[in-house]
């Protein structure tokens, strides 16, 4: 918009903006933690990226309407696991709405109540720094505690509203 513009913003239509937002490609992680009577409890989340290195500090992006963050968010440490190429059924059970999400997905859960998913990219075991209402999401703040790289694991890469594989440049003609 340009100075002097009397008009507010345009409206935009939200599946044209899915649409949009849908050409950038984004990586998959599951923000899970373990509930008091043992069991897991985690969601799949496609808005998450780095903030800062000191301190160290990631973000997540989720729904203002989710059901599952609210129990997430009280829990004293969550686990955050970038998702492996081979792992799209695991990000579909994860952001089920209904169900045991965990039913077929291997986790493993330390000792502050982080649970990981198994043969994940990377693990990040993190506690909520802060959060803010940002339009129909909440942004989260997140503080790493504990890291577990594994570069030799390719992670699954979502574009276009679907899942993709990363393809080295010496793979392609």
């Amino acid at each position: 918009m340009r100075a002097g513009d009397e008009e507010g913003p345009p409206v935009l239509a939200p599946a044209v903006l899915r649409q949009a937002y849908g050409c950038f490609p984004s990586g998959v992680i599951a923000l899970c933690g373990l509930q008091a009577n043992g069991s897991p409890q985690g969601m799949a989340v496609s808005a998450f990226g780095p903030v800062s290195l000191e301190p160290a500090l990631v973000q997540v992006c989720i729904q203002s309407s989710s059901t599952t963050w609210p129990v997430l968010r009280a829990m004293p440490r969550l686990g955050v696991s970038v998702l492996a190429e081979d792992q799209g059924t695991v990000a579909r059970a994860l952001a089920a709405k209904t169900g045991d999400r965990f039913r077929d997905v291997g986790w493993e859960a330390n000792e502050s109540g982080a649970v990981f998913v198994s043969g994940s990219s990377l693990r990040l075991e993190t506690t909520l720094e802060t959060e803010a209402v940002a339009g129909d999401h909440t942004l989260c703040l997140l503080r790493v505690w504990t890291i577990d790289p594994r570069p030799e694991v390719t992670p699954l890469v979502f574009h276009a509203s679907r899942f993709r594989l990363l393809q080295p440049e010496s793979a392609r003609a």
